[in-house]
């Protein structure tokens, strides 16, 4: 584990200290190297799933792969704000890759640690790195609003979730992962227990964000950076899914009742998020509405509480974590040069960028989840297990992946196909940068095809 935390921690130093003009090169590099070092996680050689295993941090089938997300990212974010970020003065950018430097650090601590407090504590501290990127190096002035919707959803959310694990811990006396799960049943009877079930479960459906409780995100990945973008949808997410994934082994025998509510507004909000995506103008803010759409079938996968259900929704995790980062940067890579988000000013850039519809190809047919990526396991496991779970369900996700599937298209001819429009000019060409960008998205998504048995969690 240390391995991989210390050079994240010097690599701090190391953006303070570094020479102005090998500034990117150098993080690009160190970062790269600890994402390569962090494949190591892969390796299982316990019975008990629990590997790195030392007093506070430990990896297991769960974490391993969202830890290998977090890590594979930031070389990416760095690549992604390169261009964008020449222009401040030095000491911006420095601390602009300081903070996302920091947010990976957090992000580690955080899936790896083994006790719920610090899980806690960790899932806290990267509201701070976040706030900072939406706030100070947002696009319009909207940013100061966006970071106070993503910072005041997620405390309210996550506030009543200490309180419940606070009453954890006396009941219990214990919250370590690795206990939590043999400790003797609770006795949850009385209305008071449901209020505590709803305080464990709300902060990470907040975070998902659960249709409902999803306005924050949409603001925040519009007027956030690129980077911030991606590693919002990337990776912050991933966070809320993961941590109802740890905590639901407690909340048993309530969980099978008192989740219907939360299931259906999650099927729901499949459907409606999805409508809402069919007429967006704005290229981000469709993309961002489409995470509200796959987590939507994420939150559902896991509250049912069926292998098939948890295995099917970490794998979407991870399959939307590499898709929705690679159309943020292709989103990022067109309003770089034509300063407009606008899905209608920018349009029929194949003429002017072939390569580039290439890549928007890969990623759109990735979005809609096409066989056989790992977006289409995810989602045929979720939904058979939702079926077995209730017939309704067949008509709410069925729906849900025809409208994904057109919105997917819309959003690929919309940019790409049909007549340039006279007022695009002087278009740059696309650079290696933006194409090695691509290619470290989609291609472990392309091999993941090959063995996803990787990312199947604990069923593997």
């Amino acid at each position: 584990m240390l391995k991989i935390l210390i050079p994240t921690l010097l690599l701090i130093p190391t953006i303070w200290m570094v020479p102005n003009k090998w500034l990117w090169p150098s993080t690009l590099l160190h970062s790269l190297i600890i994402a390569l070092t962090s494949l190591t996680w892969f390796k299982y050689s316990s019975e008990t799933g629990w590997l790195f295993l030392n007093p506070h941090m430990a990896t297991d089938p769960l974490s391993t792969p969202l830890l290998i997300l977090t890590c594979w990212l930031l070389p990416l974010m760095i690549l992604a704000s390169q261009n964008h970020m020449m222009t401040e003065p030095l000491n911006r950018q420095r601390t602009y890759i300081s903070l996302l430097t920091s947010l990976q650090f957090f992000l580690i601590l955080a899936f790896g640690a083994t006790e719920v407090i610090m899980f806690y504590v960790m899932f806290e501290a990267t509201l701070i790195p976040t706030l900072f990127l939406i706030t100070r190096w947002g696009n319009q002035t909207e940013r100061l609003n966006a970071g106070t919707y993503f910072l005041f959803y997620t405390l309210a959310g996550s506030l009543p979730l200490l309180v419940a694990l606070l009453l954890l811990q006396n009941t219990t006396g214990t919250l370590s992962l690795l206990t939590l799960q043999y400790t003797s049943p609770l006795d949850l009877t009385t209305y008071a227990t449901k209020l505590w079930w709803a305080g464990c479960i709300i902060a990470f459906l907040v975070k998902m964000p659960l249709y409902g409780v999803h306005l924050w995100l949409p603001k925040a990945h519009v007027e956030a950076p690129i980077a911030g973008s991606m590693i919002l949808a990337a990776v912050l997410l991933k966070l809320g899914g993961y941590g109802m994934m740890r905590i639901l082994t407690v909340l048993d025998p309530l969980t099978k009742e008192l989740s219907y509510p939360f299931i259906i507004l999650a099927l729901w909000g499949i459907i409606m998020t999805g409508s809402i995506c069919l007429r967006q103008t704005d290229l981000k803010s469709l993309i961002a509405y489409s995470s509200v759409s796959h987590m939507g079938l994420v939150v559902g996968g896991i509250l049912i509480q069926t292998p098939w259900g948890l295995t099917g929704a970490l794998i979407l995790m991870i399959a939307h974590g590499l898709t929705s980062s690679a159309l943020f940067c292709l989103a990022n890579t067109n309003y770089e040069r034509t300063h407009s988000r606008t899905m209608i000013l920018a349009r029929g850039l194949q003429m002017a960028l072939p390569l580039m519809t290439a890549w928007w190809f890969i990623a759109s047919l990735a979005n809609l989840a096409l066989p056989p990526l790992p977006n289409l396991m995810g989602e045929l496991m979720i939904i058979v297990s939702l079926l077995n779970w209730s017939w309704w369900t067949l008509a709410l996700t069925g729906a849900g992946t025809l409208i994904t599937a057109g919105y997917s298209l819309y959003m690929f001819l919309m940019t790409q196909r049909g007549p340039t429009p006279a007022h695009i000019i002087s278009l740059e060409p696309s650079h290696s940068r933006e194409h090695l960008l691509m290619t470290l998205h989609l291609l472990p998504l392309l091999l993941l095809i090959t063995k996803p048995e990787l990312i199947w969690g604990w069923t593997a």
